[in-house]
């Protein structure tokens, strides 16, 4: 009966490892910039202070995740995997929204986050971090 038992807990640790995997490779990969004021007018919802989240928490776009506007509203959640010097991120993940789209040609990154929103992920402000995001409902 022990020994059932043991096969029993090996395929569930086995089954919560596989299910552990597959929800780290859900999200993009991508790179992060900051940007900073003035955040507006933005070409989501033009000069409207109420689009912006509580807390600063947004973003604008490159071309590959704007969708023709599309991405407008749309939110984020994001976390800083590396980038270049000692500690370039912030443990956890920050939840955001799409305001903008990204107003450099090309832009340096996947996603521009406000200097708030970047603040809450990494500790220095002019760097290119490298991210996971997933969008979420």
């Amino acid at each position: 009966m022990s020994v059932h038992i043991m096969r029993i807990v090996n395929i569930g640790v086995m089954m919560s490892l596989l299910l552990l995997e597959v929800s780290l490779v859900l999200g993009d990969i991508g790179t992060a910039t900051s940007y900073h004021p003035p955040y507006i007018p933005t070409r989501c919802n033009g000069n409207r202070a109420d689009q912006f989240p509580s807390g600063n928490l947004f973003v604008a776009v490159s071309e590959g995740l704007w969708d023709n506007g599309a991405a407008c509203g749309r939110r984020y959640r994001l976390r800083c995997l590396s980038g270049s010097g000692y500690r370039p991120c912030k443990g956890g993940t920050i939840d955001v929204r799409v305001v903008d789209y990204c107003t450099k040609r090309p832009c340096p990154s996947t996603i521009a986050l406000s200097a708030d929103a970047f603040s809450q992920t990494s500790p220095t402000p002019k760097s290119k971090i490298n991210i996971e995001y997933i969008q979420y409902v």
